[in-house]
């Protein structure tokens, strides 16, 4: 499975975003997705989770209520609806294939390459 990530860009503190992970290869309904974030000099965040049929979803406290994590298996891509951004969503996100509902990075099997969310105030 090859992932690729896309979406980011410079927003002011306040605005919306949409991240978008499509997927290559067979059976995306298969993985579980999950989208993490990374800032230099710390490990990698979990934000958000989606079982792979889309039922179930889970977010990380600092993003409730703000993130919406979404699929489209017919489209194979995982979306992260992301409102109300702060300066501390200032991240490379990464999104990421896996058999389990976690949200551990090291269960996750396939990450994409990151794509960078930077947000002024």
């Amino acid at each position: 499975v090859q992932l690729r990530a896309s979406g980011g860009g410079l927003v002011q503190a306040g605005d919306s975003l949409t991240l978008s992970c499509t997927a290559s290869g067979r059976a995306f309904s298969n993985y579980v997705m999950g989208w993490f974030r990374q800032t230099p000099g710390k490990e990698r965040e979990f934000v958000a989770v989606i079982s792979g049929r889309g039922g179930t979803t889970r977010y990380a406290d600092s993003v409730k209520g703000r993130g919406t994590v979404s699929r489209d298996n017919a489209k194979n891509t995982v979306y992260l609806q992301m409102n109300s951004l702060k300066p501390e969503d200032t991240a490379v996100y990464f999104c990421a294939a896996g058999p389990a509902f976690t949200t551990t990075s090291r269960t996750y099997n396939y990450w994409g390459q990151g794509t960078q969310v930077t947000v002024s105030s």
